[in-house]
């Protein structure tokens, strides 16, 4: 969460000239719901289950770029449509950057309790490895902006296609 995945995402779609899809956004607009109030009604394991069958079908097209929300690499079947239909980028924040970049939405319903900060510390532990598994390319969200990123992106990717 508040690694710039949506942000970065945009800009990437923008400079290979590619249609840009955000997961979370999908699921909102197919649903006629937030994802907060999915959580409400469905909990966790609801929102998952959408969140797993939009990645199963979106991860079927090409040229896209894809933004997923940051808990679809707990899904062993998330990580292996990930992995097996296209490049993924692991955009690296610290919990202090995520912190940061949380701090004020409220469109994040794990993050609404009594410690975001724990409950970041605890999903980064949790995560992590899971990103580090199906990760291609793995790039620091510090303090670049989305254009310089995305250009760094652009030659990890190439990069990786020469291989």
């Amino acid at each position: 969460m508040g690694a710039g995945k949506s942000t970065i995402g945009r800009q990437l779609a923008r400079e290979l000239k590619l249609k840009f899809v955000d997961t979370d956004r999908e699921i909102e607009d197919r649903s006629g719901a937030d994802i907060p109030w999915i959580f409400d009604m469905e909990g966790e394991a609801g929102f998952r289950k959408r969140e797993a069958n939009i990645v199963a079908e979106l991860t079927e097209l090409r040229d896209v770029v894809m933004a997923t929300g940051g808990g679809a690499v707990e899904t062993p079947e998330n990580r292996q449509h990930l992995s097996a239909r296209g490049t993924v980028i692991y955009l690296y924040a610290t919990v202090d950057q995520q912190v940061e970049r949380t701090s004020k939405d409220k469109n994040r319903p794990l993050l609404q309790n009594e410690d975001p900060r724990q409950v970041l510390e605890d999903l980064f532990d949790h995560r992590h490895p899971l990103y580090e598994e199906v990760a291609d390319i793995t790039v620091a969200t510090g303090a670049q902006n989305p254009r310089t990123l995305a250009a760094d992106i652009i030659k990890q990717i190439e990069a990786l296609r020469s291989l």
